[in-house]
């Protein structure tokens, strides 16, 4: 029963990510940290791009710079979240505002959680866990009460 459980974790596709950010280099090193820790990850440098990528996509969370130009990440968020199969996909904002007030308008514009630039990578793995295991239990759930049927 173990070799079986370990040979399921094994043939799980990696989760996704579709990361949001218009400076090259930060995308870039953001890009490596992902992968490094596992995940699979989609990259877009506008909101415009984000918007079509995550419906085309579906990503498992999304981590988005909430300052962009064109379409900023608050936007972009507003937009992603009118796609129903959206809707429930967790939203990272990343921005270099740290103030409250700030914090408030990105989590009443659809994110999840905030996070202010510069930020601790363990922190950010930290809450890119939790974000991501309450959807990976709930979709388990689901999957054992169709075989139950």
């Amino acid at each position: 029963m173990e070799n079986q459980t370990a040979q399921d974790c094994a043939q799980t596709p990696p989760r996704t990510i579709l990361l949001v950010e218009d400076f090259d280099d930060t995308r870039l090193m953001m890009k490596l940290w992902l992968v490094r820790n596992g995940y699979r990850v989609l990259e877009a440098e506008t909101g415009e791009e984000a918007i079509s990528l995550a419906q085309r996509e579906l990503p498992d969370l999304i981590i988005m710079d909430m300052m962009m130009p064109g379409l900023n990440g608050l936007d972009a968020t507003l937009r992603i979240r009118e796609h129903q199969a959206l809707r429930n996909t967790p939203i990272v904002a990343v921005s270099a505002y740290g103030a409250d007030e700030y914090r408030a308008i990105a989590l009443a514009a659809g994110c999840d959680e905030y996070v202010s630039t510069p930020f601790k990578p363990s922190a950010l793995n930290e809450l890119i866990k939790s974000l991501l295991t309450p959807r990976a239990s709930s979709n388990l759930n689901a999957l054992q009460t169709d075989s139950d049927h």
